[in-house]
């Protein structure tokens, strides 16, 4: 144990529930289908041909009744969720978990009589009502947009039960296939087999021979399955096609998530189009990083190396500490609420075999904190990665306050807390330790950070963008890996070396199979941060309310007017450019750095 109580460890799921197969899964699982029953008696109460003369107070009621459903249903698929990403590996969670995703597309299939009955209400009686929707109102305008784009309710049945055992099978096809990959990296004279997680810390080791074998391993494994993963892609990107543009009749397979995100396109394509014209900001810093690293031009397997030859690591403890002691130096609340999740155990650090890569941040009802998954190893970059997960979950717990349907932030603002609290962590060290290797450290670390979040998730929606309209076309396996190397070379020109193993590169990407487009908010979140940043070290105390109002608004009214009542116009192409300002700035500042003598 340590000194101050924290260590690496499993999370707790009791609050939810004992066990998959304890008494009061099938008590909630009985509760769900007689509360499922008790609801489906609204629709005799609903109007038809798009009128009704529906009071205020029935209309709240059956809202309310749609909201504990939802609640019930996020608590037993949660519950599953967070039971598989902990052991992606054994049969009968995954059993459970299927089961849980089949309920959910059940109770979705009995109650959608309501969403589209609102869908297809008439102005008239729909603005009546939305005056009575108190904090429901934001969701039920999002449903309304969806109104071109709505099939029968016998169409959208068909839909939810086919997506259970389709896409949903697939995505977990794909987990399960990568998530047992074990990959073998000799270290020091001896081999060790690591999973992705451990395989990564090597992406950023000082031995420049270290890190092309460790990119190369990955890609090795990866390789032997890349026509099986390829074809699962291939089958997501004509299923998504099917159903939204065929079916759905939306205009391009991204303006699903664009509607989705309540972002118009134009400002997307303005995102990504800023995004492309600024590549050659990266492309200079990638230069001057090779100047500090000694060596003519940088291989791919070099953006993140280190550039000073600090091996600093941090015990679990200390990074907890590090990590709370940064959010409470900006507000106590903060702290006090990133806190509550390792009070309450509620964050998975261990390394463990079968556990799901990555890390994430999971809101199951807004009465319980949520859960963090993440893998801590003791480098700088799991500090980083504590203090975005936990800025995940102050963003949720500030807006613990609205119902779980608005609650949620849409996916641009999703990344706010996140990133912010990374930036208030890297201040702290920055200020706190005054060694210059940690200091060129550092600065390097965010400038590697801003690219992986920005520049290299541009062009992943780009790519996305491409390949799902080469695949409608026929593009093969290799066509699209083939296309993946060509939006590389785009992105870094004549700055780096690129191999040719990247170009399967994309089938270790996750977000492609599971949530496609979704990594264009990255990029959005990342610059809407470096502007509100900027605003804070200008204004101090003064910033604090309006940022902490942003993340308070949850997913209660659409970004684009959340933003704006903190001043901000994302409709303006110059709000995009501003953020690359802020980044060239600080490269401007590395590059006035002296570049230490070769053999110092």
């Amino acid at each position: 144990m340590s000194e101050n109580g924290y260590q690496r460890e499993a999370w707790r799921l009791d609050e939810l529930f004992p066990s998959r197969d304890s008494a009061e899964v099938e008590t909630a699982l009985a509760t769900l289908d007689a509360e499922v029953k008790e609801f489906e008696r609204f629709r005799d109460q609903l109007g038809e041909g798009g009128t009704t003369d529906m009071g205020a107070e029935q209309f709240r009621s059956i809202l309310e009744a749609y909201e504990e459903l939802v609640q019930q249903v996020s608590r037993l698929r949660g519950y599953a969720y967070l039971s598989f990403a902990a052991d992606t590996q054994d049969q009968q969670i995954q059993t459970f978990m299927a089961r849980m995703q089949q309920l959910a597309a059940e109770v979705d299939n009995r109650t959608m009589f309501f969403s589209l009955w609102w869908k297809a209400l008439d102005e008239e009686p729909a603005a009546r009502l939305l005056e009575a929707a108190g904090p429901f109102r934001y969701w039920l305008e999002s449903l309304r947009l969806q109104r071109p784009h709505t099939l029968s309710e016998p169409e959208e049945r068909i839909i939810n039960l086919k997506n259970v055992n389709g896409v949903q099978a697939l995505n977990t096809l794909y987990d399960s296939l990568t998530s047992r990959y074990t990959f073998v990296l000799t270290i020091d004279g001896k081999e060790k087999r690591l999973n992705r997680e451990e395989l990564s810390v090597y992406y950023r080791d000082p031995d420049p021979d270290l890190r092309a074998a460790a990119f190369q391993e990955l890609f090795r494994v990866y390789r032997e399955d890349a026509p099986i993963l390829g074809q699962i892609y291939q089958a997501r990107v004509r299923d998504w096609r099917s159903e939204f543009v065929q079916l759905r009749h939306y205009d391009k397979p991204i303006a699903v998530r664009n509607l989705a995100n309540h972002i118009p396109p134009e400002i997307v394509d303005t995102l990504l189009d800023v995004c492309q014209e600024n590549r050659d900001l990266f492309q200079r810093y990638f230069r001057l990083k090779a100047r500090w690293l000694e060596v003519d031009k940088l291989r791919r397997y070099d953006i993140y190396a280190p550039v000073a030859t600090t091996e600093k690591t941090y015990e679990y403890a200390e990074a907890v500490e590090l990590v709370l002691d940064s959010y409470t130096q900006f507000e106590p609340e903060v702290g006090q609420l990133a806190r509550r999740v390792f009070d309450e155990q509620h964050i998975d650090s261990e390394v463990r075999k079968g556990k799901r890569g990555g890390a994430f941040c999971s809101t199951i009802t807004p009465d319980l904190t949520p859960w963090v998954l993440q893998t801590f190893q003791g480098r700088p970059e799991n500090v980083a990665t504590m203090a975005h997960e936990l800025g995940h979950a102050v963003h949720s717990l500030l807006a613990s306050h609205h119902p779980l349907l608005a609650q949620h932030a849409s996916l641009p603002l999703a990344e706010t807390a996140s990133t912010f609290g990374e930036m208030l962590l890297v201040d702290r060290l920055l200020d706190e330790d005054p060694d210059p290797a940690v200091q060129h450290t550092l600065l390097f670390e965010q400038m590697d950070d801003a690219y992986a979040t920005i520049m290299r998730q541009a062009y992943f929606a780009l790519f996305e963008r491409s390949a799902h309209r080469q695949i409608h076309e026929g593009a093969s396996v290799e066509d699209v890996s083939d296309f993946y190397l060509q939006t590389l070379q785009e992105q870094f020109g004549e700055a780096l070396s690129l191999s040719d193993e990247f170009r399967n590169e994309w089938v270790a990407i996750p977000h492609f199979y599971h949530a496609p487009f979704y990594v264009y908010a990255y990029a959005f979140g990342q610059l809407l941060v470096l502007s509100l940043y900027r605003q804070y070290r200008q204004e101090g105390e003064s910033f604090k309310p309006r940022y902490l109002e942003i993340l308070a608004a949850g997913g209660s009214d659409a970004p684009a007017r959340i933003l704006e009542r903190a001043g901000i116009k994302v409709g303006d192409p110059a709000f995009w450019q501003g953020g690359f300002d802020v980044l060239r700035d600080s490269l401007e500042q590395l590059e006035a750095l002296p570049v230490p003598d070769a053999g110092a």
